[in-house]
């Protein structure tokens, strides 16, 4: 199908970075597979990014749509042996994760790429000290450290991820903590040896709104810290707004969308990108009702021809539902800023405004 002379797909976002300077972190058509009862999953569906240093980028979208997956195949901790990553490269300065030993992967765990998981409650052992937990990662990688410095280390960690009193709190149990605190706990065990990326996995989810607000000050305070750059894993567009650089819009394993954060607030060039934005409550309207978005993903297993959107999607034809979209330019006109929609093929198309 011709695309329009002036309004070409868009190479990919680590297309582009790699011609500006070499990222930290490249993902190139990642792929991985889940074996089901009802069939193959492809819960990560052909996925490519990149990750500069210092860098925050904000991975988005629905329960379900690849992105805790994703992270997890980046570190190689896909659930096996369900999960298989089928194809695609991760590449850490350069060096494939994807064909590394699990002895070689095992220095790159917590390391060079540090994961904060969903639920402190279980990232945490219940049967040992907080102070002990924080010990044993740093120890791994420092096994050279004698006790004392140590000890010293775990309550400083402790005070980076400004728990008041460390020197008590070492001794504390989890269940002695609360959510907030826990939080803070699995943070320092992050930043323990001081890694290259952080994966924050949806960490706020069980926060209430203002531990959560204070939560993400303290990421920011360790990332102007430590320089280290974060994945975001939400799917909460306010985070994003708040907390990140670019942002990656993901729906039923593929990427659709993908840009600096202001350019795909301004000019959300996906239909689905469009709705989700247009479902964050804004303080400032009043209305009756608040914008949800129609229907529901794909089921999982379900064989997607076309745009995975189409059936929610009020602008999809019969192309949207037999042919995979390109990626195109997206509306902003931003280097980087692409999406996957047909629609882009017309420079002028523009989403239409959502009334609740």
């Amino acid at each position: 199908m011709a695309q329009a002379h002036h309004h070409q797909p868009a190479p990919d976002g680590a297309t582009v970075a790699a011609n500006e300077s070499a990222p930290l972190l490249e993902v190139r058509d990642l792929s991985t597979h889940l074996t089901t009862k009802a069939g193959v999953v492809k819960a990560v569906d052909g996925v490519s990014f990149h990750l500069r240093a210092g860098e925050t980028l904000g991975i988005v979208g629905e329960s379900g749509s690849g992105k805790s997956m994703t992270a997890r195949s980046i570190l190689r901790m896909e659930p096996k042996p369900a999960a298989e990553i089928v194809g695609g490269e991760a590449l850490l300065n350069g060096e494939d994760l994807l064909t590394k030993t699990e002895d070689e992967m095992r220095a790159v765990r917590g390391k060079r790429i540090s994961m904060i998981l969903q639920d402190p409650q279980t990232s945490l052992n219940p049967v040992f000290t907080v102070g002990n937990q924080i010990m044993e990662a740093a120890r791994i990688h420092d096994p050279r450290s004698d006790r004392k410095s140590l000890q010293q280390r775990v309550v400083d960690l402790l005070r980076q991820v400004n728990v008041a009193a460390p020197e008590k709190r070492v001794n504390d149990y989890p269940h002695e903590m609360s959510g907030g605190m826990k939080q803070r706990v699995v943070g320092a065990i992050a930043i323990s040896s001081e890694p290259d990326i952080i994966i924050a996995d949806e960490p706020t989810t069980s926060l209430d709104l203002t531990i959560q607000a204070q939560y993400l000050r303290l990421l920011r305070q360790i990332q102007e810290r430590t320089g280290a750059a974060i994945i975001f894993i939400t799917h909460d567009f306010g985070i994003v707004a708040k907390m990140c650089d670019r942002v990656a819009v993901m729906y039923a394993g593929r990427i659709v969308e993908q840009g600096d954060v202001r350019a795909i607030f301004s000019q959300p060039s996906h239909p689905y990108t469009h709705a989700l934005i247009n479902s964050v409550p804004q303080v400032e309207k009043r209305v009756e009702r608040l914008y949800s978005i129609p229907g529901q993903p794909p089921m999982p297993g379900a064989e997607i021809t076309g745009c995975p959107f189409a059936d929610r999607c009020e602008y999809a034809d019969d192309r949207c539902r037999q042919e995979r979209p390109p990626s195109y330019a997206g509306r902003s006109g931003n280097d980087g800023h692409s999406a996957e929609c047909w629609r882009l093929e017309d420079p002028s198309w523009q989403p239409k405004p959502y009334s609740a």
